[in-house]
């Protein structure tokens, strides 16, 4: 098959271009015009395919809470924003529920779901700061042991490739340390850190950071935090929320100038995510509400952000029209970025030859036109 368009976003430039997939792969690209195409998209916009590293649920469906049926709704669905691959995200929960939520994850990714590939899971927590929890349970919050979490790993066949956890709370650094050297990204997240023991996490392996700004220490001018710790180690990847919600318009710009292509744009939504403003959803035990800016809250106390609603090419949109990020920053926070997280960056995260065909096609609105998912169309 082949696609072609006057816009398809190669080498970070949109180029007039043809792309020919074969088997799932991209065999081949062409000047415009070159050969007979099968498709032919005008002057949209043809980008990689999106990747989702830190989102909880959508549809009613959350990964904790688990459900076969609603995670394949859920896979079959994220085309539709130009997700290609995911990794479902836990809540902490108790060690029984989390070992049953992995593994159910695993025994769908087996079966080959239609829509979007399961790329891993995203654990965050149980191991995290009580100061900082966010909307993570308090009473499930627990110490990490390298041991426990072996147990986690063997329940879904080592799925597990990001961690977010809190540094302060590991001792000796042993569980980074572990994850390190066995392949899975260490997230600092929900976390009271100090900036220096942020510094000694990196350097025993930690790799990231989870929705940057938000679960964690401030950059302060005298004492910077893990926020500090984030910008000034331009090596580390970094998430952020991008509904501008969770951070201003202005944050995400200054997020975006530091990190530059270690950004990874995340959508961190819900299971109240596709349902209309007011629904009202349990979360981990609580009470979360959808608020007319997408945003979830927990609806006792002080109404804390518990997360969003936000879907990927909305997310893009938000970035490139409202907080004035390039446009190739913003489309490779949501595609290379993730992958060169991941460690996948050698088959996902470009158009490039020998790459898999994960492709998205844009409107100049941001809206998906097709979404082709290892080289199957899906619209």
């Amino acid at each position: 098959m082949i696609i072609q368009s006057t816009r398809v976003y190669i080498c970070s430039t949109l180029s007039k271009a043809q792309i020919e997939i074969e088997d799932g792969v991209i065999k081949g690209i062409y000047p415009y015009g070159t050969k007979e195409v099968d498709k032919d998209y005008g002057d949209l916009r043809i980008v990689p395919g999106f990747y989702d590293v830190h989102t909880h649920g959508y549809h009613g469906y959350d990964t904790t809470a688990g459900g076969k049926d609603g995670l394949k709704k859920w896979l079959k669905d994220l085309p539709l924003e130009g997700v290609c691959g995911v990794l479902p995200t836990t809540l902490t929960q108790s060690h029984d529920t989390l070992k049953k939520a992995v593994a159910e994850v695993k025994e769908v990714s087996k079966e080959n779901p239609e829509g979007a590939e399961i790329l891993g899971i995203h654990f965050e927590g149980p191991y995290l700061d009580v100061k900082y929890k966010g909307a993570q349970p308090e009473e499930y919050i627990v110490k990490g042991t390298v041991e426990e979490f072996k147990e986690y790993q063997e329940a879904c066949d080592n799925m597990i490739k990001i961690i977010t956890l809190a540094p302060e709370h590991d001792e000796n650094f042993e569980l980074t340390k572990y994850c390190a050297s066995t392949g899975v990204c260490v997230s600092l997240g929900h976390t009271d850190t100090d900036y220096e023991t942020a510094l000694m996490a990196i350097a025993n392996g930690a790799k990231g950071f989870t929705h940057t700004y938000n679960g964690m220490t401030p950059l302060g001018h005298r004492a910077n935090g893990a926020v500090g710790a984030a910008f000034r180690f331009h090596s580390t990847f970094a998430e952020a929320i991008c509904d501008g919600n969770h951070s201003t318009l202005a944050a995400l710009n200054i997020f975006f100038r530091e990190k530059q292509n270690y950004a990874v744009m995340i959508t961190d939504s819900l299971m109240c995510k596709g349902y209309p403003v007011g629904s009202v959803f349990d979360f981990g035990g609580q009470d979360v509400e959808i608020y007319p800016d997408g945003s979830a809250h927990i609806t006792t106390g002080k109404k804390q952000l518990a997360g969003s609603t936000l879907k990927v090419n909305e997310g893009i949109k938000i970035l490139v029209e409202k907080a004035l990020v390039p446009f190739e920053q913003a489309i490779d926070a949501a595609s290379l970025n993730p992958m060169r997280y991941l460690n996948m960056d050698d088959h996902k995260g470009k158009i490039e030859t020998g790459y898999d065909a994960d492709i998205v096609v844009l409107n100049d609105d941001y809206s998906v036109v097709q979404t082709y998912c290892k080289g199957k169309a899906q619209l």
